[in-house]
């Protein structure tokens, strides 16, 4: 059994000047040698999907293929299903999150992609909505800000790749700090991963992640939260949360997320 590599894209990556982060993922996949199956469930644009697959194969990709899921009577055709099972990696566009939730949920086809990334070293990336919902418990939504509020949130099932972590995207373009740390507030087990755009984080089987991009990830890790309010807070109420620790990680550097022990690039190169 091997693990495959977890990529959530804090949304608009750059496709031309310098992909840097989809040709690492292209790289990851194998390059010539891979069979990618791209996912436009999420956005309800026609040309989203053969637009992604036409850049992954200039990239380098070996075959990028379309597999769109527009019903959840979709996820069990098993022509569709084949082409997950062949895959070496899946990549989930963005657009409308709970389109996705609703569409994958519960199906063979969210099952089929949390088996194999656990256990056949398939490489699953999103980016925006498909990087949201990557994750065992997913932001479906809420308000911009700072501060964290009660009713700031609201949470849904995600994929469930990873329990370790709540991811959020656009996050220093559409100010989701706030947001971010409410979702933690409600039960500080994972860590909160905020994407900047242009900007994925790389999680390897071991947990351990590389930010690669232009922007920058904020890692809020609540392992040592001491005392949060949300029990007791009303709606539009902000929230006390006593104990957090906040990480601005940029190009090259990593995070354990196991450990909660951040790595600027400049020691890790020198390792």
């Amino acid at each position: 059994m091997s693990h495959g590599f977890i990529i959530p894209i804090g949304g608009a990556e750059e496709k031309v000047a310098d992909a840097a982060i989809l040709r690492h993922f292209v790289d990851i996949c194998g390059g010539r040698e891979a069979r990618l199956a791209v996912i436009p469930t999420a956005s309800q644009l026609p040309d989203t999907g053969p637009r992604y697959v036409e850049l992954f194969e200039e990239l380098g990709i070996g075959s990028a293929t379309v597999v769109d899921f527009e019903t959840r009577k979709d996820c069990a055709d098993p022509e569709r299903i084949g082409a997950l099972e062949q895959a070496q990696a899946v990549f989930l566009t963005g657009g409308n999150q709970l389109r996705l939730s609703t569409t994958l949920g519960g199906t063979e086809v969210a099952e089929l992609l949390r088996h194999r990334n656990a256990n056949d070293n398939l490489h699953v990336a999103g980016t925006s909505a498909g990087a949201a919902i990557l994750a065992e418990h997913m932001i479906a939504g809420g308000d911009e800000g700072p501060t964290p509020r009660a009713d700031m949130v609201t949470l849904a099932p995600g994929l469930g790749l990873t329990p370790w972590a709540i991811i959020d995207q656009h996050f220093r373009q559409r100010d989701r700090l706030g947001r971010l740390l409410a979702a933690l507030a409600y039960n500080p087990r994972p860590c909160g991963i905020g994407l900047d755009e242009d900007t994925a984080a790389f999680i390897g089987p071991d947990d351990i992640f590389k930010v690669i991009g232009s922007g920058a990830i904020t890692v809020v890790d609540p392992s040592q939260i001491e005392y949060t309010s949300m029990d007791s807070s009303h709606r539009s109420d902000p929230v006390t949360i006593i104990g957090t620790r906040l990480h601005v990680l940029t190009h090259g550097d990593s995070y354990d997320i196991h450990n909660h022990v951040a790595c600027p690039a400049a020691r890790g190169a020198r390792a």
